[in-house]
């Protein structure tokens, strides 16, 4: 093995690769751009003084200076990361003014997160946007993310029966949202980091909507709302709060399709919910 391919080798660099051609040649378009040359010159100093220890005491002084410009070099503006426009505590306080067409096309145009590159549509919420009533769920499924809309196709209808049976119905005097506006690729659990980006939306999606109780359906909604990872089951049957507004824990639609005993259980949460909104309706 030659001495420039042994210190290629030290140096991590792949064996195709060539150094700069002389100034003027032609450029081959379909390979990498070449490294600068003073880095390959930096680069065969140090290489030079691993493979050979005695022939580099010479060179030492350069060696020394060269090391720390290699160990960590500064990015490359052409590869850089995007500087953030705005902090987050920032990005935070801005949603935080947001009106409704606003924060309608912040969520639209959001890429906070992964999530931006396989939605088809964000999921904002909808309904009576000075509701009494505002329930909360997971995240998009495959149905609601072609058609833009919180619970739809199976469990959409048991919603919509779950709310008749309050006398409600979607789109009067109730609103619904989700902790998370995109989908998650192939419906799996939401990760810590994009509920982080998604709850500034929510969080002033009820601000706006000021609903006398919040009514929470499923597990992962419930403790991401309420920031806890105690089970559903402890979660039901008790009134927690989200930013002093009273909240009541119950089964998802799609659970209760699934596992029809326990939509009994559900109907007791629907009417402890009943009762917390009618008591604060009284107090109001």
């Amino acid at each position: 093995m030659s001495r420039r391919a042994q210190f290629l080798e030290v140096l991590g660099i792949p064996t195709e690769w060539v150094p700069r051609k002389p100034m003027g040649a032609p450029q081959d378009a379909a390979a990498e751009p070449d490294r600068p040359a003073v880095v390959l010159a930096e680069s065969e100093a140090i290489a030079e003084s691993v493979l050979a220890p005695e022939a580099a005491e010479a060179q030492a002084p350069v060696a020394v200076a060269l090391v720390p410009e290699l160990e960590d070099p500064a990015p490359s503006p052409s590869i850089a990361e995007p500087a953030r426009t705005a902090s987050v505590p920032d990005r935070e306080a801005a949603i935080a003014t947001m009106g409704w067409p606003a924060l309608d096309a912040a969520v639209a145009a959001c890429t906070a997160c992964g999530l931006c590159e396989t939605r088809t549509n964000t999921v904002f919420g909808v309904g009576d946007r000075e509701a009494e009533w505002m329930l909360v769920g997971e995240a998009p499924g495959e149905n609601e993310d072609l058609q833009g809309e919180p619970f739809v196709g199976q469990a959409g209808k048991l919603l919509d029966n779950m709310l008749g049976s309050l006398g409600l119905a979607r789109g009067r005097n109730v609103f619904i949202a989700n902790v998370l506006k995109c989908r998650p690729p192939g419906n799996r659990n939401p990760e810590p980091a994009e509920v982080a980006q998604c709850e500034p939306f929510l969080k002033r999606q009820i601000a706006l909507v000021r609903p006398r109780v919040i009514v929470v359906l499923g597990r992962f909604a419930a403790q991401s709302l309420l920031r806890t990872a105690t089970p559903i089951g402890k979660l039901r049957g008790t009134v927690h709060s989200y930013e002093g507004i009273p909240v009541v824990v119950t089964y998802h639609p799609a659970y209760l399709l699934r596992t029809l005993t326990d939509k009994a259980r559900a109907w007791e949460d629907l009417c402890l919910a009943r009762e917390v909104h009618d008591r604060a309706g009284a107090q109001a």
